[in-house]
């Protein structure tokens, strides 16, 4: 990889990301998620590509719908993870795999989520030659789900709602270089690394691929920068101002990197 694959290893070797969707923040995270992939995911029992899946979480929904799902994840740690969660559950086969180098055939399944890859690609290149192996293994006519950082998560989120600078006082001197280059070193040992985009690199990258863009859209929204979310939404009454909040201004361009993730929906033309 053109990431720093010691980091990256380091990073998820602590199994943190099995627990990460578990808070309010992650509930918020997936939710939105759920709900921007279901506008445009063909119909159960259809063949799903879970790539860079982590240790399973959108895996283990899609099979609970009714889908047959093929997972791929670089880290061992997640493969195993999964396999031990899906025990006894029909319709997911998981195994290590690399999202540039697929062991996928050609036009093999029907929807293709790549919720992180795309995190720990530092070269534009090797991002754009993902999503073509992601276009590639996908049917005509079907869905490319990618999912990218926001630029001015690390600004926003980070710095903003953390306060990361009491952690590792050396991102004060780092911010604006990743602001302005996308470039998130490792603030730490077994820190988060990954390049942010902006909206339209997603955009154009995901084109360049080979897809035609239907959708870019904002998964969180403002919302998770609140200090009570786990609260509200648990509250069945501030729940659904949360979520349409998130859905009122996802496509605002004003306000689509505001939010830590965007999410891009390509589609693989007939003729690709």
């Amino acid at each position: 990889m053109e990431t720093d694959d010691t980091a990256l290893r380091a990073y998820y070797d602590r199994g943190m990301e099995r627990d990460r969707l578990r808070d309010g923040r992650g509930e918020l995270e997936f939710t939105r998620t759920t709900e921007i992939v279901l506008r445009r995911l063909p119909a159960a029992p259809a063949v799903v590509a879970d790539i860079g899946g982590g240790p399973g979480r959108y895996a283990l929904w899609l099979a609970s719908l009714g889908y047959q799902v093929e997972h791929r994840d670089l880290m061992p740690l997640h493969v195993e993870q999964l396999t031990a969660d899906a025990a006894g559950m029909a319709g997911i086969r998981t195994a290590v795999g690399d999202v540039r180098d697929l062991d996928l055939p050609d036009a093999s399944v029907d929807a293709v989520l790549m919720l992180g890859p795309l995190y720990h690609l530092t070269d534009r290149a090797e991002r754009v030659r993902a999503l073509r192996e992601c276009a590639r293994i996908v049917r005509p006519g079907g869905p490319v789900f990618a999912a990218a950082i926001s630029r001015w998560a690390i600004r926003i989120d980070g710095m903003l709602r953390e306060r990361l600078y009491r952690a590792y006082p050396a991102v004060t001197g780092l911010i604006d270089e990743i602001d302005r280059t996308g470039m998130l070193p490792p603030l730490g040992e077994g820190a988060f690394t990954s390049f942010l985009h902006r909206p339209e690199e997603l955009r154009e990258e995901t084109e360049e691929a080979g897809l035609e863009v239907t959708d870019l859209v904002s998964v969180e929204g403002p919302a998770f920068i609140l200090g009570d979310l786990d609260e509200r939404l648990a509250d069945p009454a501030d729940r659904p101002a949360v979520l349409e909040v998130a859905r009122a201004i996802e496509r605002v361009p004003e306000l689509i990197g505001f939010g830590p993730h965007l999410i891009a929906t390509g589609i693989r033309p007939w003729r690709f």
